[in-house]
């Protein structure tokens, strides 16, 4: 079993940055594709980055530029740099992990909450 534990959301004005950080309680090595998706008050839950395991990202349109993810494999964890943050950027914040051929192929964190306010 894959536990992914969030952490680093909070509350931040527009204009600023957090950083969120996931750690998984296996080697990361071992997942497929790790990233990051959210979930805002009356809307769908979308995907927002992602990195596989050779380093490949991929982010929605509404945060490239703004947003980094990244991994650090000693620790077994994946951050996602959040900058410029925007009110519409206000969600819950969900990690998650694909392992291709894995009983369970997807894994969830409980989610970090992220508000942007004035």
């Amino acid at each position: 079993q894959v536990q992914l534990v969030e952490s680093g959301g909070g509350l931040v004005q527009p204009g600023g940055s957090l950083r969120l950080s996931c750690a998984a309680s296996v080697n990361i090595f071992s997942i497929n594709s790790m990233g990051w998706y959210r979930q805002a008050p009356g809307k769908e839950r979308e995907l927002v980055a992602a990195i596989t395991s050779g380093g490949s990202t991929n982010y929605a349109d509404s945060v490239k530029g703004r947003f980094t993810i990244s991994r650090d494999n000693a620790k077994n964890m994946v951050h996602l740099q959040m900058n410029s943050l925007k009110p519409d950027d206000t969600a819950v914040y969900y990690c998650n992990a694909k392992i291709v051929g894995a009983w369970v192929p997807n894994y969830w964190g409980q989610g970090t909450q992220v508000t942007v306010s004035s």
